[in-house]
């Protein structure tokens, strides 16, 4: 029985190997159908590699000041210059360069912080559903308490407590917003642990663990990365709205939100410096909606039918 076994083993992996490909090929001709998704995932696509390529694509240092050069307005308008096609801002800084550099740390903030978050929330929310009882009373009231709070002023609050720096808000946008996943799977779980492929798995001995990792994780998976996605605009939203508010990434590491914040004394008199680091945060964020609606209708298989 072993070597039929065993035989049988790479044929089940080609079967799943062609099984994958036929998905993504699906997934890629929706996609090509739904104009909406596919602008979406080209916004996306857009600000991840301006994240990784910054250092190629942005023109000029984007912390090089040129006083004689503050203010310059964008390409079309009169007085532009030619080197700083979107123009300047207060202190001669090239808005554009800016703009580039500020995706890297926009996105870094949102995906790190929702691996944290996705993490935590998705080992409280397996073990809630899986173990009920007294877990699941545990984290159903710690998240209570957290909800309490609006999750803005409760990230405003720790910062005030523990200060500013990258690392430090990207610890409290994670670990202040593991809730909404946990709550979500615990859901999941709930109506997947008594399928017969987990009381199959129970009757056969293995441990929870096991049953949780094999089983149950797999098939909330789908639901999770569609969570991430819809997460992390709300995440980076927050990080700039903390950078304005002075709570957050202090300079001069350049951010959006630190952006805005610096531009907020100009914006009746040189709408510019404000208005493309506006665009870029309210585009980048319309592109992870797009694209996580369009995964939630290819992974939620209710939708789908």
């Amino acid at each position: 029985m072993r070597p039929v076994a065993a035989a049988r083993e790479p044929d089940t992996r080609r079967e799943d190997a062609r099984t994958g490909r036929r998905v993504l090929r699906q997934a890629l001709r929706q996609l090509w159908r739904r104009k909406v998704a596919l602008l979406g995932v080209l916004m996306v696509l857009g600000a991840v590699i301006c994240a990784l390529f910054a250092p190629v694509l942005a023109p000029h240092d984007p912390n090089a000041q040129q006083v004689q050069l503050r203010l310059l307005p964008p390409f079309w308008m009169e007085g532009a210059h030619p080197a700083y096609p979107l123009g300047t801002d207060h202190l001669g800084r090239d808005i554009l360069s800016r703009l580039i550099y500020g995706s890297r740390v926009s996105l870094t903030v949102g995906l790190s912080a929702v691996l944290i978050a996705g993490g935590i929330g998705t080992a409280a929310g397996l073990a809630a559903g899986y173990l009920g009882g007294a877990v699941d009373d545990l984290v159903g009231r710690l998240g209570d308490v957290q909800l309490a709070f609006p999750f803005t002023l409760l990230a405003l609050v720790v910062m005030a407590v523990l200060g500013t720096g990258m690392g430090k808000t990207i610890a409290v946008l994670g670990i202040t917003g593991w809730v909404f996943y946990a709550r979500v799977l615990r859901s999941e779980v709930l109506a997947l642990r008594e399928r017969d492929f987990i009381l199959a798995s129970r009757a056969l001995g293995n441990p929870g663990w096991r049953t949780v990792l094999r089983h149950l994780f797999p098939n909330v998976a789908g639901t999770l990365i569609v969570l991430a996605t819809l997460e992390v605009p709300r995440v980076i939203i927050t990080e700039s709205a903390l950078t304005f508010l002075g709570l957050g990434i202090q300079p001069p590491t350049v951010t959006w939100g630190g952006m805005l914040a610096d531009a907020r004394n100009y914006i009746t008199t040189h709408w510019w410096v404000a208005t493309f680091p506006g665009l870029a945060l309210q585009l980048t964020v319309l592109g992870l909606n797009l694209t996580g609606d369009f995964l939630r209708e290819i992974l939620d298989p209710r939708l789908n039918s």
